[in-house]
Protein backbone atom coordinates (compact mmCIF):
# COMPACT_ATOMS: atom_id res chain seq x y z
CA UNK A 1 0.00 0.00 0.00
CA UNK A 2 1.25 3.14 -1.13
CA UNK A 3 2.24 6.06 1.72
CA UNK A 4 -1.02 8.31 0.56
CA UNK A 5 -3.32 5.22 1.29
CA UNK A 6 -1.52 4.37 3.98
CA UNK A 7 -2.17 7.76 5.96
CA UNK A 8 -5.66 7.33 5.34
CA UNK A 9 -6.35 4.20 6.48
CA UNK A 10 -4.97 4.71 9.67
CA UNK A 11 -7.15 7.85 9.78
CA UNK A 12 -9.82 5.49 9.03
CA UNK A 13 -9.40 2.84 11.48
CA UNK A 14 -9.18 5.95 14.18
CA UNK A 15 -12.13 7.02 12.91
CA UNK A 16 -11.28 10.76 12.03
CA UNK A 17 -9.92 12.27 8.69
CA UNK A 18 -6.74 14.14 6.80
CA UNK A 19 -6.04 16.96 6.76
CA UNK A 20 -4.46 18.27 3.26
CA UNK A 21 -3.89 22.27 2.41
CA UNK A 22 -2.92 22.59 -1.23
CA UNK A 23 -0.70 25.31 -2.23
CA UNK A 24 0.28 26.60 -5.79
CA UNK A 25 4.43 25.79 -6.28
CA UNK A 26 5.90 29.71 -6.22
CA UNK A 27 2.99 31.92 -4.73
CA UNK A 28 3.83 34.44 -4.21
CA UNK A 29 7.40 32.86 -4.38
CA UNK A 30 9.72 30.09 -4.00
CA UNK A 31 10.77 30.98 -0.70
CA UNK A 32 7.67 31.09 0.93
CA UNK A 33 6.68 28.34 -0.88
CA UNK A 34 9.42 26.57 0.78
CA UNK A 35 8.44 28.31 4.41
CA UNK A 36 4.77 27.68 3.71
CA UNK A 37 5.84 23.74 3.00
CA UNK A 38 7.29 23.39 6.22
CA UNK A 39 4.80 25.61 8.43
CA UNK A 40 1.72 23.18 7.26
CA UNK A 41 3.74 20.20 8.09
CA UNK A 42 4.30 21.81 11.25
CA UNK A 43 0.96 22.48 12.24
CA UNK A 44 -0.77 19.82 11.30
CA UNK A 45 -1.29 18.83 7.65
CA UNK A 46 -1.17 15.02 7.44
CA UNK A 47 -0.25 15.02 3.71
CA UNK A 48 0.63 18.31 1.00
CA UNK A 49 -1.00 18.94 -2.03
CA UNK A 50 1.76 20.52 -4.31
CA UNK A 51 0.28 22.31 -8.00
CA UNK A 52 2.76 22.89 -10.23
CA UNK A 53 2.10 26.47 -12.24
CA UNK A 54 0.07 26.32 -15.53
CA UNK A 55 -1.87 28.47 -17.83
CA UNK A 56 -4.39 26.64 -18.95
CA UNK A 57 -5.82 25.27 -15.26
CA UNK A 58 -8.91 24.55 -16.31
CA UNK A 59 -9.94 22.90 -12.69
CA UNK A 60 -9.18 25.65 -10.90
CA UNK A 61 -11.34 28.80 -10.20
CA UNK A 62 -9.67 32.79 -10.08
CA UNK A 63 -7.69 32.39 -7.06
CA UNK A 64 -5.23 29.11 -8.01
CA UNK A 65 -5.21 30.37 -11.10
CA UNK A 66 -3.72 33.97 -10.57
CA UNK A 67 -1.56 32.31 -8.02
CA UNK A 68 -0.20 29.84 -11.04
CA UNK A 69 0.19 33.37 -12.85
CA UNK A 70 2.14 35.13 -10.73
CA UNK A 71 4.12 31.89 -9.98
CA UNK A 72 4.85 31.50 -13.69
CA UNK A 73 5.77 35.12 -14.51
CA UNK A 74 8.64 34.83 -11.78
CA UNK A 75 9.51 31.53 -14.36
CA UNK A 76 8.75 29.47 -12.32
CA UNK A 77 8.39 25.82 -14.13
CA UNK A 78 8.55 22.18 -13.63
CA UNK A 79 12.51 22.53 -13.00
CA UNK A 80 12.23 24.81 -10.34
CA UNK A 81 9.60 22.80 -8.56
CA UNK A 82 11.47 19.83 -9.21
CA UNK A 83 14.51 21.99 -7.01
CA UNK A 84 12.03 22.62 -4.39
CA UNK A 85 11.24 19.13 -3.78
CA UNK A 86 15.12 18.05 -3.38
CA UNK A 87 15.30 20.45 -0.50
CA UNK A 88 12.36 19.73 1.15
CA UNK A 89 12.66 15.77 0.20
CA UNK A 90 14.29 14.42 3.63
CA UNK A 91 12.81 17.45 6.21
CA UNK A 92 9.22 17.07 5.93
CA UNK A 93 7.59 14.73 7.23
CA UNK A 94 4.43 14.34 5.46
CA UNK A 95 4.18 13.29 2.07
CA UNK A 96 3.56 15.04 -1.34
CA UNK A 97 1.03 14.30 -3.60
CA UNK A 98 1.85 16.32 -7.07
CA UNK A 99 -1.32 18.20 -8.71
CA UNK A 100 -0.79 19.59 -12.06
CA UNK A 101 -2.05 19.16 -15.80
CA UNK A 102 -2.17 16.31 -18.33
CA UNK A 103 -0.21 18.36 -20.85
CA UNK A 104 2.79 19.63 -18.92
CA UNK A 105 2.99 15.43 -17.92
CA UNK A 106 3.05 14.39 -22.09
CA UNK A 107 5.27 17.47 -22.80
CA UNK A 108 7.97 16.41 -20.20
CA UNK A 109 7.70 12.74 -20.76
CA UNK A 110 5.81 10.59 -18.76
CA UNK A 111 8.39 8.43 -17.57
CA UNK A 112 10.43 11.47 -17.26
CA UNK A 113 8.02 13.17 -15.53
CA UNK A 114 7.34 10.06 -12.88
CA UNK A 115 10.86 9.30 -12.37
CA UNK A 116 12.02 12.95 -11.61
CA UNK A 117 9.11 13.50 -8.90
CA UNK A 118 9.80 10.13 -7.64
CA UNK A 119 13.52 10.80 -7.08
CA UNK A 120 12.39 13.58 -4.75
CA UNK A 121 10.25 11.83 -2.40
CA UNK A 122 6.73 12.54 -3.80
CA UNK A 123 4.28 9.93 -3.36
CA UNK A 124 1.05 10.68 -5.02
CA UNK A 125 -0.22 12.35 -8.14
CA UNK A 126 -3.38 14.40 -8.91
CA UNK A 127 -3.74 15.32 -12.74
CA UNK A 128 -7.51 16.34 -12.82
CA UNK A 129 -7.69 16.27 -17.07
CA UNK A 130 -6.49 13.23 -17.87
CA UNK A 131 -8.67 11.25 -20.24
CA UNK A 132 -9.91 8.12 -19.09
CA UNK A 133 -8.50 6.37 -22.19
CA UNK A 134 -5.07 7.06 -20.64
CA UNK A 135 -5.84 6.05 -16.74
CA UNK A 136 -4.90 2.41 -17.44
CA UNK A 137 -1.63 3.34 -18.49
CA UNK A 138 -0.63 6.22 -16.26
CA UNK A 139 -1.75 3.78 -13.32
CA UNK A 140 0.86 1.37 -14.55
CA UNK A 141 3.70 3.20 -15.18
CA UNK A 142 3.14 5.64 -11.43
CA UNK A 143 2.99 2.16 -9.77
CA UNK A 144 6.47 1.30 -11.16
CA UNK A 145 7.87 4.57 -9.37
CA UNK A 146 5.61 4.20 -6.06
CA UNK A 147 3.61 7.02 -6.86
CA UNK A 148 -0.13 6.72 -6.07
CA UNK A 149 -2.44 8.29 -9.07
CA UNK A 150 -5.73 10.01 -7.47
CA UNK A 151 -8.72 9.64 -9.86
CA UNK A 152 -11.60 12.08 -9.86
CA UNK A 153 -14.94 11.85 -8.89
CA UNK A 154 -17.26 14.88 -10.11
CA UNK A 155 -20.56 15.03 -8.66
CA UNK A 156 -21.95 14.52 -11.81
CA UNK A 157 -20.07 11.49 -12.93
CA UNK A 158 -22.75 8.45 -13.92
CA UNK A 159 -23.51 5.05 -11.58
CA UNK A 160 -21.42 3.61 -14.24
CA UNK A 161 -18.57 6.11 -14.62
CA UNK A 162 -18.48 6.10 -11.17
CA UNK A 163 -17.72 2.14 -10.61
CA UNK A 164 -15.56 2.58 -13.11
CA UNK A 165 -13.61 4.82 -11.97
CA UNK A 166 -13.51 2.83 -8.67
CA UNK A 167 -12.13 -0.22 -10.48
CA UNK A 168 -9.35 1.78 -11.53
CA UNK A 169 -8.03 3.81 -9.00
CA UNK A 170 -5.07 2.22 -7.31
CA UNK A 171 -6.08 3.55 -3.74
CA UNK A 172 -8.32 6.20 -2.90
CA UNK A 173 -10.29 9.06 -5.43
CA UNK A 174 -10.75 12.85 -4.75
CA UNK A 175 -14.30 13.39 -4.69
CA UNK A 176 -15.12 16.97 -5.72
CA UNK A 177 -17.98 18.40 -3.53
CA UNK A 178 -19.50 20.88 -6.22
CA UNK A 179 -19.60 21.18 -9.62
CA UNK A 180 -17.44 24.15 -11.50
CA UNK A 181 -13.98 24.81 -10.38
CA UNK A 182 -12.05 24.96 -7.29
CA UNK A 183 -12.56 28.18 -4.65
CA UNK A 184 -14.27 29.14 -1.99
CA UNK A 185 -17.91 28.40 -1.08
CA UNK A 186 -20.10 29.66 1.95
CA UNK A 187 -21.42 26.12 2.34
CA UNK A 188 -21.26 22.13 1.22
CA UNK A 189 -23.50 20.68 -0.75
CA UNK A 190 -25.41 18.33 1.57
CA UNK A 191 -26.04 15.96 -1.25
CA UNK A 192 -22.63 15.35 -1.23
CA UNK A 193 -22.80 12.97 1.72
CA UNK A 194 -24.95 10.63 -0.23
CA UNK A 195 -22.62 10.44 -2.70
CA UNK A 196 -20.00 9.95 -0.37
CA UNK A 197 -22.10 7.06 1.05
CA UNK A 198 -23.04 5.70 -2.37
CA UNK A 199 -19.30 5.96 -3.25
CA UNK A 200 -18.33 4.14 -0.01
CA UNK A 201 -21.19 1.29 -0.17
CA UNK A 202 -19.20 0.44 -3.85
CA UNK A 203 -15.87 0.12 -2.80
CA UNK A 204 -13.12 -0.05 0.40
CA UNK A 205 -10.88 1.91 -1.06
CA UNK A 206 -10.20 5.70 0.70
CA UNK A 207 -12.11 8.93 -0.60
CA UNK A 208 -10.97 12.61 -0.60
CA UNK A 209 -13.23 15.70 -0.88
CA UNK A 210 -12.58 18.77 -1.66
CA UNK A 211 -13.02 21.93 -4.08
CA UNK A 212 -14.52 24.62 -1.84
CA UNK A 213 -13.65 23.79 1.15
CA UNK A 214 -12.63 26.51 3.36
CA UNK A 215 -13.79 27.05 7.21
CA UNK A 216 -13.68 25.58 10.00
CA UNK A 217 -17.42 24.79 9.98
CA UNK A 218 -17.18 23.56 7.05
CA UNK A 219 -14.52 21.21 7.77
CA UNK A 220 -16.01 20.00 11.29
CA UNK A 221 -19.28 19.18 8.95
CA UNK A 222 -17.55 17.13 6.12
CA UNK A 223 -15.57 14.97 9.25
CA UNK A 224 -18.55 13.82 10.84
CA UNK A 225 -19.05 12.03 7.30
CA UNK A 226 -17.49 9.00 5.89
CA UNK A 227 -14.73 10.70 4.47
CA UNK A 228 -10.72 10.20 5.04
CA UNK A 229 -9.09 12.92 3.39
CA UNK A 230 -10.17 16.73 3.36
CA UNK A 231 -8.50 18.99 0.71
CA UNK A 232 -8.19 22.91 0.80
CA UNK A 233 -6.81 25.00 -1.29
CA UNK A 234 -8.30 28.31 -2.41
CA UNK A 235 -8.39 29.39 1.51
CA UNK A 236 -4.41 29.05 1.55
CA UNK A 237 -4.13 30.49 -1.29
CA UNK A 238 -5.87 33.28 -0.33
CA UNK A 239 -4.21 33.95 3.36
CA UNK A 240 -0.78 33.34 1.55
CA UNK A 241 -1.71 36.97 -0.60
CA UNK A 242 -3.28 38.54 2.77
CA UNK A 243 -0.53 40.64 3.71
CA UNK A 244 2.48 41.96 1.17
CA UNK A 245 5.09 40.65 4.36
CA UNK A 246 5.24 37.72 3.82
CA UNK A 247 6.43 36.42 7.38
CA UNK A 248 2.71 37.71 8.39
CA UNK A 249 0.95 36.04 5.56
CA UNK A 250 2.81 32.57 7.18
CA UNK A 251 2.09 32.85 10.79
CA UNK A 252 -1.41 33.19 8.98
CA UNK A 253 -1.22 30.11 7.33
CA UNK A 254 0.08 27.96 10.31
CA UNK A 255 -2.84 29.49 12.96
CA UNK A 256 -5.44 28.66 9.88
CA UNK A 257 -3.88 24.81 9.33
CA UNK A 258 -3.83 24.86 12.98
CA UNK A 259 -7.54 25.73 13.17
CA UNK A 260 -8.83 23.38 10.43
CA UNK A 261 -7.32 20.30 11.87
CA UNK A 262 -8.63 21.28 15.50
CA UNK A 263 -12.06 21.57 14.02
CA UNK A 264 -11.83 17.67 12.45
CA UNK A 265 -13.97 15.71 14.82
Amino acid sequence: MNSISKILENKRSNSTCALIPFITAGYPNIDTTLEALYILDKQGADIIELGIPYSDALADGPTIQKSSKIALEQGVYIDQVLQLLDQVQFTLNVPIVIFTYYNPILVRGISKFLEEISMRGVKGLIVPDLPIEETDYLIHLCSQYNIELILFIAPTSSKNRIINILNKAPGCVYLVSTTGVTGMRKGINRDINNLSAYIKSNTNKFLMLGFGISTAEQVAQISSWDIDGIVVGSACIRILSSNPDNNIALNSLGLFCNSMKAAIK
